[in-house]
């Protein structure tokens, strides 16, 4: 696969509002967005400001009509595909075009218009062709951006990468919490939008129009497509199907009334396709090198139980719901693809705290939402529903289903893990698959939690989880970052990297580690170099 972008052509890529946008006309103030590449097209998204003051949420504005174009060249002479989609208030000015009809494996150029305003220019890729056989795929990969802890450096790396396929975005696109709510421990870097919790339609349009005026965001998808899945906080933190941890029947309205709310905005503002209604699990294919597995694991999960309730071993309940197990266990036996990647937005290894200490047992607790004493083990993650997961790995397992790759989020932290069938005897065991996880963009981490630089968590922390996780092969509890994903026929193989400063708009990045899974191989290993 040919370079997505350039960092000469993201350099105008980055603006919220289209320049010469008339004062009283329609403007594009939150920026273009691809996704879900497919071999003959691609999803593409914007949200016009049909007037001034047509604010997201605030259900101003007359419906228009707003026109599309994909093109070969920048210029836009060689014009491949054009429509006209219309935008209303019903969907908050919010317009997709589900373009067909395009090259496979190919580089294109995209814009929108209204009312002679043209939004600013984008760049997206098709998949390859089914059939074909790939040199790689290359994906950024992201999770956990809060606004309110720092700024989204980490994107700005990622848009001006020109190697990348597309960006995975492995959920926490948003957090849902009020200012100061949520890990910023009254050091509030950007206030939210609005500022109090957002629990209706109206309030989760707001905050995703938010995030959408960041530039370093607005750069990363102008840059890549990008291939999303939701998990909590884009509807309220440690979600499941019936409520929220955070979430209060009564005073916040009802779960349905508020999960409903939170869909409709999410599916209005991000460049994602719905698989089915209300969920976002589906299947992207990369010719014969790789199948792309998305979940949904908080719309059909069973509650949460306490650590250490024996509940997390009750086949009877479930993380995935039936349906979405089946699809996924039929999928992974069918795919004749080299690779099946599976994006899970929770850790799906076996995470066990062991001898951490006290000092840092404590913020972990906080971090994940655990009681403070006597944890065992993260029941808001696979290990609070093993049922799901001993099913799972043993179908691969049992149809000899070789190559599989979680790629996850969620916990602010940066994990290699080998997943075995046993923990208890690893590596004695074999292993089922391998996982790689990366850290938050900005929400907060153990070194955070104990307001101490960065590193200091870090050099203790890891030795003790890896102590208790023998098939835990890194552990990073304290970086900022984001990871590059390379899979090639040989391997797989994830790029860890960090920030210098989450709270600096600036801040550099730098290659922290790097590890691969051989192909047949279920295991990882330490590579000294990150893929060029």
């Amino acid at each position: 696969m040919a370079a997505a972008a350039t960092t000469a052509a993201l350099a105008p890529l980055a603006t919220g509002t289209a320049a010469g946008a008339a004062a009283s006309g329609p403007a594009f103030e939150h920026g273009v967005a691809s996704g879900d590449p497919l071999p003959d097209g691609v999803l593409l998204w914007t949200r016009v400001t049909p007037e001034p003051g047509a604010r997201p949420g605030s259900g101003r504005g007359a419906g228009l009509d707003v026109g599309w174009e994909v093109a070969e060249d920048a210029a836009f002479t060689r014009v491949a595909a054009r429509g006209t989609v219309r935008a209303t208030a019903a969907a908050d000015h919010t317009v997709k075009a589900d373009v067909r009809g395009l090259r496979p494996d190919t580089a294109y150029h995209y814009r929108f218009t209204a009312a002679g305003t043209h939004s600013p220019a984008g760049r997206t890729r098709t998949a390859p062709a089914p059939g074909s056989s790939p040199a790689n795929l290359r994906l950024g990969a992201v999770s956990c951006s809060n606004w309110e802890a720092g700024y989204f450096a980490a994107y700005r790396h990622l848009a001006a990468r020109s190697d990348l396929h597309a960006v995975l975005h492995l959920g926490d696109y948003l957090y849902e919490y009020p200012t100061g709510g949520y890990g910023t421990r009254g050091r509030t870097v950007r206030p939210h939008e609005p500022a109090h919790e957002i629990t209706t339609l109206a309030d989760y349009r707001v905050r995703h129009g938010q995030y959408k005026t960041d530039p370093d965001l607005a750069a990363l998808h102008a840059a890549h497509p990008v291939i999303a899945m939701w998990d909590d906080h884009e509807f309220a933190d440690n979600a499941w199907s019936g409520g929220a941890g955070n979430h209060t029947p009564g005073a916040e309205g009802t779960w349905a009334a508020r999960m409903a709310a939170a869909k409709q905005a999410y599916f209005e503002w991000m460049p994602v396709r719905p698989s089915t209604a209300g969920t976002t699990y589906r299947r992207l294919r990369f010719g014969t090198l790789a199948d792309l597995h998305l979940l949904d694991l908080r719309s059909f999960r069973d509650q949460q139980v306490q650590a250490g309730d024996a509940g997390v071993d009750d086949p009877g309940r479930t993380l995935t719901g039936r349906a979405q197990l089946d699809w996924l266990k039929a999928g992974l036996s069918s795919s004749q693809a080299r690779w099946r990647l599976v994006g899970t937005s929770v850790m799906i290894s076996p995470l066990a705290f062991g001898s951490v200490p006290a000092y840092l047992l404590r913020p972990l607790a906080d971090l994940l939402g655990l009681p403070a004493g006597g944890l065992a083990v993260n029941t808001d993650q696979w290990d609070g529903y093993t049922g799901d997961r001993r099913e799972l790995l043993g179908h691969l397992r049992a149809h000899g289903i070789d190559n599989t790759v979680f790629l996850t989020g969620d916990i602010h932290m940066a994990w290699a893990n080998d997943v075995p069938v046993e923990a208890a005897t690893y590596p004695l065991s074999p292993t089922a698959a391998t996982e790689f996880v990366v850290t938050s963009v900005t929400s907060d981490n153990i070194d955070d939690a104990l307001r101490v630089p960065e590193g200091t968590t870090t050099p203790v922390a890891s030795a003790a989880l890896r102590a208790a996780n023998r098939h835990a092969r890194w552990v990073d509890t304290d970086a900022h970052g984001y990871g590059v994903l390379d899979v090639t026929a040989e391997r797989t193989q994830m790029d860890y990297y960090r920030l210098t400063d989450r709270t600096d708009p600036q801040a550099a990045s730098r290659h922290a580690r790097s590890y691969r899974t051989r192909s047949g191989s279920q295991r990882l290993e330490r590579s000294w170099q990150p893929v060029r």
